[in-house]
């Protein structure tokens, strides 16, 4: 490949002011190219429009703006080209609560504390790729490692939203004297910060996230949210964590469909959840049927919030933060399974769901189930 020429190309078209542009992620087949790629650019001046691409090396690829009549047909054959969709986090209706003290009901239906005396998720490392979180929220104070801000790296992942704040404190909240307690107390949460205070993050920052917890050696890494649309670089990244031994625990989707799920949940190297209710039933906004792995409560979830306060969300968001945080109690109690044993063991474990017919198939999140299949394994 000429990547002179594609240089070339890119300076141009990134110049012009006068075109609508769409944001896009490229990746190069050939590892030769890419790093010749990658030399050249690091050549180019300063004050060069190039030097706003993002580099997204889990996938040999780049991210950038380029106008929408641009045809890079001539790459092709070197080159592959997606749209940098924008992703949004997986929650619904939301309502402001005082204060939450103790077990939330969840975690209780799960029956996380009846393992406590067990495993607490003690050192084992979540990546929660979301909004940030409220580092001064007394229930997660000691739950949290730095992580980082991928919108702002010279920042710490502060939360806009509470979203991510929300995710984290189910999985591993630990306060119990004063307020409440995640499935995993003694788990770590990294706190990745990918989306904006909309709840709103590009395909590229979610690829980047990825990239950060390899390389971290995160243990599971938490996504409370879904597009509709399939992206091969995203799928790249999510492969490249599995093949790293990294479980990857997704949120199914809010659209009360039947016979689909929300991408990256729908891929073959995740964990699909779907969202319960206290009466043990489909929540009636979450998306079901033979793509999802397990369920996990998730209506009228109470957790933390921004300013040391807390939210009831509903969403397929808060059943995922059930799962990863009871993944993070199994690793904690038999470290070294890999993601492939992990899901065969979240699978043959699960609680029947009320009213459901192929109760084989298909069922709830139970940790102590959980916990004596992998003292089989």
């Amino acid at each position: 490949m000429d990547t002179t020429a594609f240089i070339r190309l890119l300076q141009d078209t990134m110049a012009g002011t006068d075109t609508a542009r769409t944001k896009r992620i490229i990746r190069f087949h050939q590892v030769s190219d890419y790093k010749r790629f990658l030399k050249q650019l690091s050549e180019v001046p300063s004050s060069s429009p190039l030097k706003i691409i993002r580099k997204i090396p889990i996938i040999q690829g780049i991210s950038c703006w380029l106008p929408d009549n641009e045809s890079l047909e001539q790459f092709s054959e070197s080159l592959s080209f997606e749209k940098d969709c924008q992703i949004s986090v997986n929650a619904s209706t939301q309502k402001s609560i005082s204060v939450e003290k103790g077990i939330p009901w969840g975690v209780n239906q799960i029956k996380a504390p009846l393992a406590w005396s067990t495993t607490t998720g003690h050192r084992i490392k979540v990546g929660v790729i979301d909004t940030g979180v409220d580092f001064s929220h007394p229930d997660l104070r000691y739950s949290l490692s730095r992580g980082i801000n991928l919108l702002n790296r010279s920042i710490y992942p502060y939360d806009d939203n509470g979203h991510g704040t929300h995710i984290a404190g189910t999985i591993a909240a630990a306060n119990q004297p004063q307020g409440m307690i995640g499935v995993a107390p003694r788990a770590i949460i990294s706190p990745i910060k990918a989306f904006d205070q909309n709840g709103s993050a590009y395909v590229s920052d979610i690829i980047l996230g990825i990239e950060w917890c390899i390389r971290n050696q995160i243990n599971v890494i938490n996504m409370s949210f879904g597009m509709r649309t399939k992206s091969k670089a995203l799928l790249g990244a999510v492969v490249n964590a599995y093949n790293a031994g990294i479980i990857i625990v997704a949120s199914s989707g809010n659209d009360g469909k039947r016979r689909s799920v929300d991408y990256p949940a729908r891929y073959p190297q995740t964990i699909s959840v779907g969202a319960t209710t206290k009466l043990r039933r489909v929540a009636p906004f979450s998306n079901r049927g033979t793509f999802i792995d397990v369920y996990a409560p998730g209506d009228k979830i109470i957790s933390a919030w921004l300013k040391g306060k807390y939210h009831e969300m509903s969403g397929t968001s808060m059943a995922t933060s059930h799962v990863s945080g009871a993944i993070a109690l199994m690793l904690a109690e038999k470290p070294g399974l890999t993601p492939s044993e992990i899901k065969s063991i979240i699978k043959r474990s699960i609680q029947p769901l009320r009213g459901n017919k192929a109760r084989r198939i298909i069922g709830e999140l139970d940790v102590m189930r959980m916990l004596q299949a992998v003292g089989k394994t």
